[in-house]
């Protein structure tokens, strides 16, 4: 503890003098940090509620006016979080995407005080999702991950939440579980988005559209699937959805059942691809030469989706910024550290629309 603070038992004959030759006190500190009293205070006595960049501006300050010493300074500074994230692996170029950017976001992460690293794991397998999480209880101070709708893994995350560990759900949730928050889109809505885009691309005639998943274990997947149905039945009932194939978000699975489709449909209107994989879908459908007739809406704004989109083969891509995502993930584990309230200044994902005009 320190001098000044009204719990402290420090003489200020033990400190140095500020720059001026007299002894510095706490108000100096505050002043010099920009910061009230208060929360030098708090900073100095290494009490929780202030935000980490703050803080070390306070214990800076502190330093320079000869408040603290170098190694009083270090005992002061708060470690950094623990944070980690898991993936699906496998091709989803989004998802992969995403991943490159939380290995690399180390300098933008300094005012977090975090320290975050990605690791993949099997797709679609539930089991091993639970147990890595888990595993992982004692090594992380959150965990944010992408959930499988699964009972191992609402158990694994009730577990961690007894253990004091919060995790975040990204992209996809998992209902009646104590995880922490959801960063991620509405996707009821999402998918009745995506299937007012195809209507209205296809005008007003009857026709067929196909359906593409990555897994139907991912509740987003299945909620984009109800919507995308649902907007049919009710606004557009001449357009019939003739089936739902499930393609692992693996581009190779995804243009097999691609050609598949237009070899059983040679009428197919509109393709809408509720996952990852897109390119594989690009692909059997420029072999095909169906680009211009059949159109094909997607998710995640990836190279491979904005080559689609500038060659005419895809026409619209749904999209949650992957910098955002990341950066408020963050900002949530630090709220819970500071004891605010998790989503405290975190706004909802909002979903993008890009078309081939609108490319950033």
């Amino acid at each position: 503890m320190y001098k000044d603070s009204p719990s402290s038992a420090t003489s200020g004959a033990d400190r140095l003098s500020d720059r001026n030759g007299k002894a510095a006190r706490l108000p100096d500190v505050a002043r010099l940090a920009g910061v009230s009293t208060a929360t030098a205070d708090r900073v100095l006595n290494r009490r929780p509620g202030v935000r980490p960049v703050t803080a070390q501006r306070v214990l800076n300050a502190a330093l320079e006016l000869g408040y603290i010493l170098e190694d009083e300074m270090r005992a002061a500074e708060p470690k950094p979080m623990r944070l980690v994230f898991f993936l699906p692996a496998g091709t989803n170029r989004y998802l992969n995407m995403l991943g490159r950017l939380i290995a690399e976001a180390g300098p933008q992460l300094a005012p977090y005080n975090a320290r975050c690293r990605v690791e993949h794991i099997k797709s679609f397998n539930p089991e091993l999702l639970a147990r890595t999480l888990i595993a992982n209880a004692r090594s992380a101070d959150g965990i944010a991950f992408m959930a499988l709708e699964h009972p191992a893994v609402r158990e694994a995350v009730n577990a961690l939440a007894d253990r004091g560990v919060p995790t975040v759900t990204l992209i996809s949730d998992i209902q009646n579980s104590a995880r922490t928050a959801y960063l991620g889109l509405d996707n009821r809505a999402t998918g009745r988005t995506a299937a007012y885009l195809i209507a209205r691309f296809i005008g007003p005639r009857a026709a067929k559209v196909a359906m593409i998943a990555g897994s139907r274990s991912y509740r987003a997947h299945e909620e984009r699937e109800m919507g995308f149905l649902h907007l049919f039945e009710e606004m557009f009932p001449a357009i019939a959805v003739v089936g739902l194939r499930e393609g692992q978000d693996d581009e190779v699975r995804n243009y097999r059942l691609t050609r598949e489709l237009l070899a059983q449909h040679r009428d197919l209107a509109g393709i809408y691809n509720i996952g990852g994989g897109s390119d594989g879908v690009g692909k059997a459908l420029k072999e095909a030469r169906r680009g211009e007739q059949v159109v094909f809406i997607g998710h995640g704004l990836t190279p491979d989706t904005r080559a689609l989109l500038i060659d005419g083969t895809m026409d619209a891509v749904i999209t949650q910024n992957p910098q955002r995502t990341l950066t408020d993930c963050v900002a949530i584990f630090a709220n819970l550290r500071a004891r605010r309230e998790a989503l405290h200044g975190v706004e909802a994902p909002r979903g993008e629309i890009m078309f081939r005009e609108n490319l950033p």
